[in-house]
């Protein structure tokens, strides 16, 4: 898979292309239309051979809730551990795709690290995700920008009183989730620890509104996120924010998910998360006390 093909898919995904067009020029690089079919498989997402959380893990309670957003009900995916009392919360935000089954496995995952993981579908006020990807995207453009961020603000409120949190709220977010990170840590001073994948970074001008500790994760193949961060880091500097940031060497924007088989870096989807939940349990976990009501 070469590094044109690569770029040319992270174009029709987020400018993003018509497929029509995307077709086309992926048959230029291939030599023919047969042989970019051929690789499409490689390209797109799909299910994952096994879930690396079962659905019906007996560790834990998860299924399908909603809770009250700007826009009004918000579908969601919770995960929790099954036999633990009050645990810290997590916010898990989809990529352009919504809330497929691969997000709802990362929300197990946390889930089994002592984490109640919310996974809103942020594509609720649109009539929630559809199975076709190409679709989803589409929605993700017509999604109002203040609304969805809006409804992200109300998962920490919502999280902050749920029965089973410990009123400590954290986000994770992924590709267009990552940048929603960054928006809900502009517009939530309740936000208590965010973790980037390979987002849109927020304005420079919005960054001394952060208040949340930031956990930034970028893949170094990844030109497009990655022409944002100099003068993100910056900004976050000059205003004393608290922040850490790892570039990942010769990985692709998506390497942590892992049904995408061209992108899919398994050393740094291990390594980033291991340092995902370590920054979690630091600012999340016990001896943290609850935020003031």
């Amino acid at each position: 898979m070469t590094q044109a093909i690569i770029d040319l898919y992270d174009e029709y995904t987020h400018a993003p292309l018509d497929r029509r067009v995307f077709l086309a020029r992926l048959a230029r690089l291939t030599g023919s239309m047969a042989a970019a079919i051929a690789v499409l498989p490689a390209l797109e997402s799909g299910r994952p051979l096994a879930a690396i959380v079962p659905p019906d893990d007996s560790r834990l309670e998860s299924g399908r809730t909603t809770y009250p957003g700007r826009s009004g009900e918000v579908a969601a995916f919770m995960a929790r551990p099954r036999k633990a009392g009050k645990t810290p919360a997590v916010i898990v935000i989809h990529e352009n795709r919504g809330l497929n089954a691969h997000i709802e496995d990362v929300a197990r995952r946390a889930a089994l690290e002592g984490f109640l993981a919310l996974a809103p579908d942020l594509l609720s006020p649109l009539g929630g995700t559809p199975a076709n990807e190409d679709a989803a995207r589409e929605l993700i453009g017509k999604l109002d920008p203040e609304m969805t961020a809006g409804n992200l603000v109300s998962a920490v409120g919502f999280l902050e009183k749920h029965p089973k949190c410990t009123g400590r709220v954290g986000a994770v977010g992924f590709c267009w989730g990552g940048g929603m990170v960054g928006e809900l840590a502009v517009r939530s001073p309740d936000l208590d620890a965010g973790v980037v994948y390979y987002g849109r970074q927020p304005g420079t001008e919005e960054v001394g509104r952060i208040a949340a500790p930031l956990l930034l994760h970028y893949a170094g193949l990844d030109t497009r996120i990655n022409e944002g961060i100099p003068a993100f880091e910056e900004a976050l500097k000059k205003a004393g924010k608290t922040y850490t940031l790892h570039l990942y060497p010769d990985v692709q924007h998506a390497f942590h998910n892992d049904t995408s088989e061209a992108r899919y870096n398994k050393e740094a989807a291990t390594l980033s998360w291991s340092r995902t939940l370590a920054f979690f349990k630091e600012h999340l976990g016990p001896g943290r006390p609850r935020k003031a009501s």
